[in-house]
């Protein structure tokens, strides 16, 4: 079976950080998230081709990335949009995609910008225990949560019921962007031929759920959707499971280190206090106190409390006393 990694978002809600550079790109516990993904693929002799699913304004990024790592599986597939007033939608990119690279087989599909724990080689036994479409599913908790999401309803494991971003959620079980389609149940420009909604695959889900059997593979455990400041931290925490990381030629001096926190290569942080954040690297912060944000490469802050902010590249902010 083939592959593909959901790659084309702008994250617009993680600018300046994600400004110039992917989210999945994003560092979590010493690894970038979506090299999380590519590791489990490459290891999966089931999986042969996987195609990188992103956007123009990010290919350049992704080429030297791949060719830069030991991943033999990955290429990209580029679709033709710099901006995110231009996107086709998730499902219209797949189907784009689908007919750009000729698949015909078995298809993973999977969200490079999610964390999860379960391992990807077990969803796939399930999805070939029953050679029909599966979908990852997660109990959420919160009715409020749910509602942003695709709501499942199963009978034991099978989907009996799916609804996308319902405004009144009945339950807290989700449908999160980890799919297995069989070959023929790729149908995707006949959805989009019916004039159905092209955005999340879930709605595409919602379509196939009504004319033949879905699964879901259900799991506890942890799953992160990082498409916000908030949530990146979250799973940086959950990452470091209530320590601290920083790297070796970092320098930190007369300075309190909570937990949730990554200092990266290069960072100074002088005389100052740090929790549930992260300083990216050549970053200096002196006389600070910073919580729950993030500071990028070479930042260069004095003198500040820094709560719940996002600081760009390069930025400087001296002591104004």
């Amino acid at each position: 079976m083939d592959a593909i990694v959901l790659a084309g978002g702008y994250a617009t809600r993680l600018w300046p950080i994600t400004k110039h550079r992917p989210k999945m790109f994003l560092p979590v516990g010493g690894m970038d998230v979506i090299d999380r993904i590519f590791a489990e693929l490459e290891g999966d002799d089931r999986i042969e081709d996987v195609y990188v699913s992103t956007n123009e304004r990010f290919a350049p990024e992704f080429e030297r990335h791949i060719d830069a790592s030991d991943f033999s599986k990955p290429r990209l597939s580029v679709e033709e949009t710099t901006g995110e007033d231009e996107k086709f939608g998730v499902v219209g990119a797949l189907a784009q995609l689908v007919d750009r690279e000729n698949v015909d087989d078995d298809l993973l599909v999977i969200a490079g910008d999610n964390l999860i724990s379960f391992p990807i080689s077990d969803f796939l036994d399930e999805f070939e225990s029953r050679d029909e479409p599966t979908i990852a599913a997660y109990d959420v908790g919160s009715k409020e949560r749910a509602s942003s999401y695709g709501l499942v309803e199963l009978d034991g494991d099978r989907v009996v019921d799916f609804q996308e971003k319902p405004d009144d959620p009945k339950s807290t079980l989700v449908s999160i962007a980890c799919y297995a389609f069989p070959a023929e149940a790729l149908a995707f420009e006949e959805y989009l031929a019916g004039d159905n909604n092209p955005d999340e695959p879930g709605w595409f889900v919602q379509w196939l759920q009504a004319t033949r059997a879905v699964y879901a593979y259900t799991f506890d455990g942890a799953w992160f959707d990082i498409g916000t400041p908030e949530s990146y931290l979250e799973t940086v925490a959950w990452a470091l499971d209530g320590d601290s990381t920083v790297a070796a030629d970092a320098t930190v001096e007369n300075s309190e280190i909570g937990s949730g926190v990554h200092v990266m290569d290069g960072a100074v942080v002088k005389n100052s206090t740090v929790e549930r954040s992260v300083v990216f690297p050549d970053a200096t912060v002196e006389n600070c106190t910073v919580r729950d944000s993030i500071l990028d490469e070479a930042v260069d802050v004095a003198g500040l409390d820094l709560t719940e902010a996002l600081v760009g590249a390069h930025t400087k902010i001296p002591d104004r006393d």
